[in-house]
């Protein structure tokens, strides 16, 4: 049985819903705002689930008060690199620390190749797993190219 039909990348809030429209990522993002969150936007084009630093597009926007400023990071994000992964994560530093409360991605390649699960036998038998990208084997910047 496959758990994820649609072969797409499942990270963050609404990985196994549809692409949320640019008016539904303004109400999460206002919704971010009104619990007193900071929003950042960040892409890259290596989305193993174990990647969990990507590139930061511009600073933090810890002084936002308006979802507008954000969609606009995120257009220029997208405007420059439109065949990369784009997430919006929003901070919680109400506790003192800054801990990710949000983080869903907004924009993805037009192909996933998605990842493959490789096993090998290691000393005594024990299996080992490895899980590799698909787009992994071209270069930075080439990975999702038409």
């Amino acid at each position: 049985m496959m758990t994820n039909p649609t072969g797409r990348i499942t990270q963050g809030q609404f990985s196994f819903l549809p692409d949320l429209s640019d008016e539904e990522i303004r109400l999460q993002i206002d919704y971010g705002l009104s619990r007193g969150y900071a929003w950042s936007v960040e892409y890259t084009d290596d989305p193993h689930p174990r990647n969990t630093y990507w590139e930061m597009y511009g600073m933090p926007m810890f002084d936002l008060r308006d979802a507008a400023g954000v969609m606009n990071e995120l257009r220029a994000c997208r405007h420059t690199f439109p065949r990369h992964y784009i997430r919006l994560q929003a901070f919680d530093a109400t506790s003192g620390i800054e801990s990710i409360a949000m983080s869903f991605i907004v924009n993805r390649p037009a192909h996933e190749p998605g990842f493959m699960l490789e096993r090998s036998e290691d000393v005594g038998r024990t299996l080992r797993y490895r899980v590799r990208g698909y787009a992994a084997n071209r270069p930075e910047g080439e990975r999702y190219a038409p």
